[in-house]
């Protein structure tokens, strides 16, 4: 198999929060004005990238990757033009680099008091679950890691880079009575999610975002799910291989090997490519996912 960069083409998603920013900024082709999820690296049953450069131009990633089930890696370009629902994972770790953000924007980052399922539940049925999420000013460059059982929404004004654990287990636990397209209700798991929601710190979440420790100032993350860098630079880097590697670039331009990459393009670094070279002029700003 011929080994080189692939660029990825992703499975884009139009949703009731989305927006037009990931299409007019980075270069997202979509029919309509409520693109809200780029799936740049997306190995699925249904939900595939497909390779848009040299000889496997038009094959799957999953094609190309010859397997059905079990690549560990998911990562997404999100635009939240009006708030995410308050959702929590069960079986799914997941890291948010804050690519924009808007001068008042926010997250629900878990709950603002040690969590009473008794109360939660109180609170969802009185339509005031709202005073007990836990909400968090962010502005872009920030990183925020969260772990399974952790309660969580992205609230509007924000593009997030989103890195996580090839799962779409979600349960959701408010959705402010938001309509769909067709007028209906998205279905709500609040028996689930009061099962699943966690008392979480922020030692705890430290903890586990770092529980293989922090390799460099670069490293975003590095627990037993993935391991993602940021490096912002002009000139060249030499990067290594061991498994896999994806990358997304989130602002300028550069080549990867020879092939052009620009903001908002995917790159897949298949594994036994064990080393190549990023180089840019003008200077690129890149996140490089993978495993251990």
């Amino acid at each position: 198999m011929n080994l080189y960069p692939l660029k990825l083409s992703p499975y884009k998603k139009g949703v009731v929060w989305g927006g037009t920013t990931l299409r007019d900024k980075y270069g997202k082709d979509f029919p309509g004005d409520d693109l809200g999820e780029t799936w740049e690296l997306s190995v699925r049953e249904k939900e595939n990238c497909i390779i848009s450069n040299g000889e496997y131009t038009g094959m799957t990633l999953k094609e190309y990757l010859g397997i059905n089930e079990g690549f560990p890696l998911l990562v997404k370009f999100l635009d939240a033009n009006d708030s995410l629902s308050v959702q929590v994972h069960p079986e799914k770790t997941e890291m948010w680099y804050i690519v924009e953000a808007a001068e008042d924007a926010k997250l629900v980052y878990g709950l603002n008091k040690s969590y009473d399922r008794d109360l939660i539940k109180t609170a969802i049925e009185a339509g005031t679950l709202e005073e007990h999420m836990n909400y968090v000013n962010v502005k872009a460059g920030e990183v925020y890691f969260i772990p399974s059982g952790l309660t969580h929404a992205i609230c509007k004004g924000i593009v997030i880079a989103e890195i996580q654990e090839n799962s779409d287990i979600t349960y959701r636990l408010y959705d402010y009575n938001r309509p769909q397209a067709d007028g209906t209700l998205r279905e709500l798991h609040v028996t689930e999610s009061l099962d699943t929601i966690k008392d979480i710190t922020e030692e705890d979440i430290n903890r586990e975002r770092y529980s293989l420790g922090k390799t460099s100032d670069s490293n975003l993350a590095n627990c037993k799910f993935f391991t993602v860098d940021k490096y912002d630079f002009t000139g060249e880097m030499n990067l290594t291989n061991d498994k896999f590697s994806h990358i997304l670039c989130l602002e300028g331009e550069g080549n990867i090997l020879g092939e052009p990459i620009i903001k908002g393009d995917s790159y897949y670094i298949p594994a036994g490519l064990n080393e190549y070279n990023i180089s840019s002029e003008k200077g690129i700003s890149i996140i490089i996912s993978t495993t251990k």
